[in-house]
């Protein structure tokens, strides 16, 4: 009887490693053609060439792809190859380093586009899969869970700090190569442009939201994103049953770092508060801030309602222009 079961259990254990893979091999088989190695170069005033190398995704079929800010900066031209071998040339079209997104342009290629989805309807513990270019392995695929939702990272780049706002954590691994490439569900659809921009190894992407939509749309039209900066790094809270009550919402946004001399620091703002409400809407998740702070918010007074331990505090801040280099 017992070993009975054990061999029941054991063809069940298989069952599910067959469909397990099954999924991966079909999002993957599928995701892979819209998943270029793109090579970006730009010369220097000091005659040295500045290359960027990574992934990149196409998303239209008249050229466009969706690659990560950190992989084009400093370049301004370069290519992109696809799995079937296709080559074509690209051109930088914008760059926006907070959200770490970019696009790049080419001509019409002769591999349809992928299929954009939404990372808002994502749950941790959700399989995806991510496809890049690591190393200079074309077409390299890695799957796992989703880890986490709405984490605001601090980053080094070029010497800076800055914070990317809204990523998604998976335990997919990445490295350099993968940033630009493609996060998947298990419908083939892309829900966010994996970066490697924090370290080796951690699992990150960009989401694709209405956010993020909104700021590759602004570079298409425009080459650029004028966004409003706080200098907040974030995670999403559950909030105790006191301040539920009280407060008529059940999450918030707890400040894990406010960056010296940013706008959040000038406001008062410091660690471990819980910002509730930014201009009268509540916040729940780094994108509920993050939507807020476009164009029209730069210079102009943001009320915050924020808990300090227990206590609730209102703070003004006034949000500066986001540069290519903030401090």
């Amino acid at each position: 009887m017992e070993r009975a079961r054990e061999e029941a259990s054991g063809r069940y254990d298989d069952d599910a490693l067959d469909s397990y893979s099954r999924t991966v091999m079909r999002v993957a088989a599928a995701v892979t053609p819209h998943v270029a190695a793109i090579e970006m170069s730009a010369t220097r005033r000091n005659g040295r060439m500045r290359v960027g190398a990574g992934s990149a995704v196409l998303f239209t079929e008249d050229g466009y792809l969706v690659t990560n800010s950190h992989v084009v900066t400093g370049t301004s031209n370069g290519h992109a190859v696809f799995a079937d071998g296709s080559r074509m040339e690209l051109e930088l079209v914008g760059a926006d380093p907070l959200s770490d997104l970019a696009v790049v342009h080419g001509r019409r290629p002769r591999v349809r586009p992928a299929e954009l989805g939404d990372a808002e309807s994502l749950r941790v513990g959700q399989l995806v899969v991510a496809v890049g270019n690591p190393l200079g392995l074309a077409g390299s695929v890695t799957a796992g869970v989703v880890s986490g939702l709405g984490r605001a990272i601090p980053v080094w780049a070029d010497g800076n700090r800055r914070v990317i706002e809204d990523v998604i954590q998976t335990d997919a691994a990445l490295n350099p190569g993968n940033s630009g490439g493609a996060l998947a569900d298990t419908h083939s659809r892309i829900v966010g442009i994996n970066t490697a921009v924090a370290g080796a190894g951690l699992g990150l992407a960009i989401p694709i939201n209405s956010t993020t939509r909104r700021i590759i749309s602004a570079l298409l039209s425009d080459g650029r994103v004028r966004r409003a900066y706080l200098g907040l790094v974030s995670t999403p809270v559950r909030l105790n049953p006191r301040a539920v009550i009280r407060s008529g919402q059940r999450d918030g946004l707890r400040i894990v770092e406010v960056l010296p001399g940013s706008p959040a620091d000038r406001a008062g703002l410091a660690a471990g508060d819980i910002v509730m409400t930014a201009g009268g809407r509540a916040v729940s998740n780094a994108e509920s801030l993050q939507r807020l702070l476009f164009s029209d918010a730069i210079g102009e007074p943001l009320d915050l309602e924020v808990l300090r331990d227990g206590a609730e505090l209102r703070l003004v801040a006034v949000p500066d222009e986001m540069t290519s280099n903030p401090k």
